[in-house]
């Protein structure tokens, strides 16, 4: 909370001066939110969960499904916290109404179980803070402090930010300890065909809109750990890295020259107020 003219101004979880509004204003997290979805595939009850109860399977349903999870996105990262409050509890009644099934093994388990909360929560995390890093966005540092923050959008979700975790080695530590539990199951592997080739249905999106899924699912894919490549049959080789790493700053670097694109009113105010703090401290760059 800051106070500008004598008013208070409420800037939600975050505010002008954290890394995440200056992450998640970048056109290049496209990327970081796909490679989070293949991410969070890999985890057998999630993808089953999401797969038994998710409109994102159906063609007639899938982009406005998907634009519905952009705009809470948008509204826990850049709402007033009344506004992300409203949002969160929307999720968590949903979420909590919801069960899934185990074909394997005929278990019923909630969708909103702790430790697939968690999972969720880290593969976006991971995605965001990966990619930002080696898109040279973010610092070494100001990686760990945008993991830090992470800590209040996971509250939103409804987990106990004791067990989040807070810095980018507690992330690795955690994701060392699912390694056992994730592989592809069927479900996975329709998500991901889903992603490369974009079940949008006709007047549903802009004709571009499964060209452009495809090729930034196609782009995420090669940012992957390298663990989660070769679950997926795909090379696990360092030279994937680095060609990875190159395509981000090079993305990154033609998106710094394009005008910012159309954007929610939220997000436009975001966007200047980020600028004007940045130019409080005499920092260059696009936002």
């Amino acid at each position: 909370m800051t106070v500008e003219t004598g008013r208070p101004v409420d800037h939600g979880l975050f505010g002008p001066e954290s890394v995440t509004w200056r992450v998640h204003l970048e056109p290049v997290m496209w990327v970081a939110g796909m490679r989070a979805l293949l991410l969070q595939s890999l985890h057998p009850w999630v993808m089953r969960g999401t797969y038994q109860n998710s409109a994102l399977f159906d063609p007639a349903k899938a982009w406005p499904r998907f634009q519905r999870t952009v705009e809470f996105v948008g509204t826990r990262t850049f709402g007033s916290r009344a506004e992300v409050e409203i949002a969160g509890a929307r999720v968590r009644r949903l979420h909590h109404r919801l069960r899934g099934v185990d074909p394997e093994s005929g278990r019923r388990f909630p969708i909103d179980a702790p430790e697939g909360l968690l999972w969720v929560h880290c593969g976006e995390i991971d995605s965001y803070v990966d990619v930002a890093r080696r898109a040279g966005i973010v610092t070494v540092a100001e990686a760990d402090a945008y993991v830090a923050e992470s800590v209040r959008a996971a509250e939103v979700i409804g987990l106990d930010p004791a067990v989040v975790p807070a810095s980018r080695t507690e992330l690795a530590e955690y994701f060392a300890r699912m390694r056992p539990r994730l592989r592809v199951t069927d479900e996975a592997r329709i998500a991901v065909g889903g992603l490369l080739a974009p079940p949008v249905p006709p007047g549903e999106a802009p004709a571009w809109t499964r060209a452009a899924i495809s090729a930034t699912a196609t782009a995420a894919l090669a940012t992957l750990p390298r663990w989660a490549r070769r679950m997926y049959g795909l090379p696990g080789l360092p030279t994937t890295d680095l060609a990875a790493s190159a395509l981000l700053v090079g993305l990154r670097r033609a998106t710094d020259l394009l005008p910012d694109p159309p954007a929610p009113p939220e997000v436009r105010e975001a966007r200047r107020l980020v600028h004007e703090a940045r130019a409080a401290r005499g920092v260059r760059g696009a936002v």
